[in-house]
């Protein structure tokens, strides 16, 4: 399992969630990847995003003017 990092600040979504979605479509089942956005609204679209294609959003964490969203990948349709 390994760990990757996506700067997503300064984008409005829904451009950090196709990003990510970019990223996870490369990634084997169990890595996680971290992104860090700015967008107030990432971490909702982000909540729906996993759930509709299932990946599991591990941790949403406010840090100021910056957000970290956790996501691990699990194979499928992203």
């Amino acid at each position: 399992m390994a760990e990757h990092h996506l700067d997503a600040r300064g984008l409005i979504c829904p451009l950090p969630v196709l990003k990510a979605r970019k990223v996870l479509l490369r990634l084997p089942a169990g890595d996680i990847l971290r992104v860090r956005v700015t967008d107030k609204a990432a971490p909702h679209d982000f909540r729906l995003f996993c759930a509709e294609t299932g990946h599991a959003l591990q941790s949403v964490e406010d840090q100021g003017a910056e957000t970290e969203v956790v996501v691990v990948c699990r194979k499928g349709d992203a």
